[in-house]
């Protein structure tokens, strides 16, 4: 995601529990953490225009949890705790938002024990606060989120709810983990677009 207005580009690394695995990549400076099971940002800067040829760079955030014992899964998250950041987007204001892809097969235990469903969060990149915005329904991944040039409608994709945890589900009980967007009553789960609007009218996420 690029920040157009300050200049600086934000990249997430979503996860990787096999860092130091045989035959593995070890740990480096942008990927410090060898049991990286929460993820991280990483935020640059190019030195010059669209030709520069060199940038500097930082870590944004480490995921996490602060609850956990390991230290290499707390995270310095400032705000509400998260895990695996995947979809960014800065928009005209200059907001990060973030969206987390935990594993469905992962969520609920070991690390990501307290952390629930997937959320889209909003953060402020010269604090690093960062607010939990939504949550997604059971067993989805949020990922894509863009909104109108007033910032006043926001466009958000819940992907696959109701995926199962293990490799296949049963087509027999397709609502057994969620029948969302129609509730108990409708269909079986499907992905869909979420539109966001303030009631006041006003700009999404103040």
């Amino acid at each position: 995601a690029v920040d157009q207005a300050r200049g600086e580009v934000y990249c997430t690394l979503t996860n990787n529990s096999n860092r130091t695995a045989d035959g593995k990549t070890g740990v480096d400076a942008a990927n410090p953490r060898a049991n990286n099971t929460q993820g991280n940002i990483i935020r640059w800067r190019e030195q010059g225009d669209f030709h520069g040829e060199r940038f500097v760079w930082t870590h944004f955030v480490f995921a996490g949890d602060p609850k956990l014992a390991r230290p290499d899964a707390k995270g310095n998250i400032k705000g509400d705790a998260y895990s695996c950041p995947d979809g960014l987007w800065v928009d005209g204001r200059g907001v990060l938002w973030i969206q987390t892809d935990m594993s469905t097969s992962a969520m609920g235990k070991g690390d990501l024990v307290n952390l629930g469903n997937n959320v889209m969060l909003a953060a402020d990149t010269q604090t690093g606060e960062t607010r939990r915005f939504l949550t997604g329904p059971a067993g989805c991944e949020v990922t894509g989120v863009t909104s109108t040039p007033d910032l006043r409608t926001m466009f958000v994709n819940i992907q696959h709810p109701g995926e199962s945890p293990s490799e296949r589900s049963d087509p027999t009980k397709p609502k057994a983990i969620s029948s969302w967007p129609d509730g108990p009553t409708g269909g079986r789960p499907r992905s869909a677009t979420v539109v966001v609007r303030r009631k006041d009218g006003g700009i999404v996420g103040t």
